[in-house]
């Protein structure tokens, strides 16, 4: 079927002849794609106030990939040199076809299957599952330790040892190394960074401060909200001596550090405002209804959507990722006069 695939540009560019390119996705900058972070759903369980609002629309089923969609997409990803595959959402674990994604997106030649979720509907059995069918990773949010606040942030009813004890279960079923993610947000839980990594060191988890980014629904980020990574690492060295051991290769979003006195787990942070780390940026996201983001704060998408139900072939599916990488903008430019928030709040772009 002959199809018109449209022509991307970046930085007033036309990417490189398709014949003359290597086919591996690369962009303008010349940053090489091994990272790609798959949204299942858009929906959650939770609102999340540094998020969703209460009255966000979900997006219809019909919009949404299904999971034959979503898994010739990611193995013409790995073709085209994806090593590495992070299922998000939206909360991936309402998805009701989440087993049958994890086992088909195993069979693919990578390096790693994580996913990232707020915990709420784990137990034993389901991480013992999803390490069966070939999960390899579990990254958990955990905003604070204390019900009043667990209620208000995320706006539901879970209790927050509900998410500490499928951080416990992640660990029993051997989907380490565990991760547990802390957005922190100056008067709502900048108060209990410590207290979250004593926690870590009790458990024997990684814990991940990250910078708060405007990625909510309200549209109501505030710079004066913002905690930097200094201030994190300052507050945490009041109780902690930290070893710095730098980011998880080039294109890491953690710096991460280990305790000092040999103790099990330790500190990530996350600092996509204070320090930048987009000039060794990896990663490609693709949202639950098939846009292509090259960039967590792109203003562009590209639809994939409509080629995996066109009668596209692999080739031409190929070509549009190859394009789309391409226009991969420089940075995020947060920090920038004009920067402009992104139209989707993350849980519709996918974390």
């Amino acid at each position: 079927m002959a199809m018109n695939l449209p022509i991307f540009t970046s930085r007033g560019l036309a990417p490189p002849n398709r014949e003359l390119r290597e086919r591996r996705l690369i962009d303008a900058y010349g940053r090489t794609i091994r990272d790609l972070r798959l949204s299942v759903t858009d929906r959650c369980n939770f609102r999340c106030t540094y998020c969703m609002e209460p009255d966000v629309r979900f997006l219809r089923k019909v919009e949404l990939l299904t999971v034959p969609e979503m898994v010739r997409v990611a193995r013409l990803c790995v073709g085209l040199g994806v090593e590495k595959i992070r299922l998000t959402g939206g909360e991936p674990t309402v998805y009701q076809h989440l087993d049958d994604l994890i086992a088909e997106l195993a069979k693919l030649p990578i390096k790693d299957l994580a996913m990232t979720t707020n915990g709420s509907l784990m137990d034993d059995a389901r991480a013992r599952e999803w390490k069966r069918l070939g999960l390899r990773r579990l990254t958990l949010s955990l905003d604070t330790l204390r019900p009043d606040r667990f209620a208000a942030i995320t706006r539901s009813k879970t209790p927050p040892e509900t998410v500490i004890d499928a951080i416990r279960k992640a660990k029993d079923a051997g989907l380490d190394p565990v991760r547990v993610n802390a957005v922190i947000v100056r008067n709502w839980n900048d108060d209990e960074i410590v207290d979250l990594v004593d926690l870590a060191r009790e458990i024997g988890f990684e814990m991940r401060f990250i910078e708060y980014m405007p990625l909510d629904s309200a549209r109501a980020w505030d710079r004066d909200k913002l905690v930097s990574a200094e201030e994190i690492l300052r507050t945490i060295r009041t109780r902690h001596e930290l070893t710095p051991i730098g980011r998880d290769g080039k294109s890491g979003t953690s710096l991460n550090h280990a305790f000092a006195d040999g103790a099990p787990g330790g500190v990530g942070i996350i600092a996509s405002v204070t320090r930048i780390f987009c000039g060794q940026c990896s990663r490609l996201r693709i949202t639950a209804d098939g846009q292509v983001r090259p960039c967590l704060f792109s203003n562009n998408e590209f639809d994939v959507r409509v080629l995996l139900r066109g009668g596209a072939s692999d080739e031409q599916i190929e070509d549009f990722l190859l394009d789309s990488v391409w226009t991969k903008q420089a940075q995020h430019g947060i920090n920038d006069a004009g920067f402009e928030q992104p139209d989707r709040p993350m849980s519709a772009i996918g974390g």
